[in-house]
């Protein structure tokens, strides 16, 4: 959301919308843009919008209706002003105003996307809010029936967390329920992460609503699911493994991890080997995932399980592992020099435990001289 992004809104709104200030305020606000993150520039424009027009919902749809005409009125310009749009309609004394709002957020949503505006919606009234969710999953257009499940999402990313949904994810279900074997892409994999979500919050619930969903199935639920069971199935929950059709699997003789090198240089790389032998007399369907038991500032250590393979094993058998982790510095991951841990986890068990030592950054040496 640049600082021209904006100035191209407040051209074209200049173009459609007559407002008494001028736009003054629209225009002004692209001098803190540069200083500000992209939440919060949204706010930011969100409020000088709001500032320009008279108060109330009317005469804000009336300044933004009439750009919906224009092709160029699209991209990050539209977050902003969907900001705005749930902002006045949600504050607005008039019943009415609260619904005239959510029907022009799905006008607006194909040219960006509501999903953020949509949270102030939820937390306004959930119960009003859900119903236009539900009726927006017959839409014709993709992208408006992707905001009734993305909107709703219990944990989207650089959202509000409305917490009515968090505290009873369940009232969502009935949204994905029409919507897990819509005929987009996008759509489905929105239901898979929205799901994914409240398996985060109330497994049970996440594990019985994907076991109806295979019984109701077309050819991309199986699929769908997978998605949304992946957190699950890193945390070893029995349903999503069952679900899975991953199995105990007793019948398995896990060798390794086998770490390359005991001590890793700081910004280095962890290189390991493993092996997974099927000593039973059936195929075994395997979830294979490695743990990393990364040192904490404290000194302690804190598990991150992340994904290998997924694989089906035949009796007698032998599937070799080689596998890699870069321990290069990133800005979500600070690493601590010390004693970590690398674990291979297969259909939710863990197995052997092997320490390798992050070595501490080199000190830098002034030069004599």
């Amino acid at each position: 959301m640049s600082v021209a992004c904006i100035e191209r809104l407040t051209e074209l709104l200049s173009q459609v919308s007559s407002v008494p200030s001028g736009w003054r305020q629209l225009r002004a606000s692209t001098a803190a843009l540069p200083a500000l993150g992209l939440s919060d520039r949204a706010r930011a424009v969100r409020d000088a919008l709001l500032a320009d027009v008279p108060p109330g919902w009317q005469p804000l749809a009336a300044a933004i209706r009439p750009a919906l005409d224009r092709p160029d009125f699209t991209g990050w310009m539209i977050w902003p002003v969907s900001e705005a749009v749930a902002t006045a309609a949600t504050t607005s004394e008039e019943r009415a105003d609260f619904d005239d709002g959510l029907r022009l957020l799905a006008k607006l949503t194909p040219r960006l996307t509501g999903e953020f505006a949509l949270r102030t919606f939820l937390i306004a009234d959930l119960d009003r809010t859900l119903g236009a969710a539900r009726s927006w999953t017959r839409h014709q257009d993709a992208s408006v029936r992707r905001l009734a499940s993305e909107g709703t999402r219990p944990r989207l990313p650089w959202a509000s967390r409305v917490p009515e949904i968090s505290r009873h994810p369940e009232v969502t279900v009935p949204v994905l329920d029409r919507l897990y074997r819509d005929e987009s892409d996008v759509v489905r994999r929105s239901v898979a992460n929205h799901l994914n979500d409240i398996s985060r919050l109330d497994p049970p619930l996440a594990v019985a609503t994907a076991a109806r969903w295979l019984a109701d199935s077309d050819e991309h639920t199986a699929a769908l699911v997978r998605h949304s069971m992946r957190t699950l199935v890193k945390q070893a929950d029995p349903g999503a493994l069952r679900l899975l059709g991953f199995s105990a699997a007793q019948h398995l003789k896990v060798s390794g991890p086998d770490v390359r090198a005991t001590s890793l240089a700081d910004g280095g790389e962890l290189v390991f080997e493993a092996s997974i032998t099927n000593l039973g007399g059936d195929t075994e369907r395997l979830a294979i995932d490695y743990v990393i038991h990364y040192r904490k500032a404290n000194g302690g250590t804190a598990p991150k399980v992340f994904k290998l393979a997924t694989r089906s094993l035949k009796p007698g058998e032998t599937m070799e592992i080689a596998a890699h982790k870069s321990f290069r510095p990133i800005t979500t991951r600070k690493h601590y020099p010390g004693v970590h841990a690398v674990e291979l986890q297969v259909n939710g068990t863990r197995h052997g435990r092997t320490e390798f030592t992050l070595l501490p950054p080199p000190v830098y040496q002034r030069p004599s001289g």
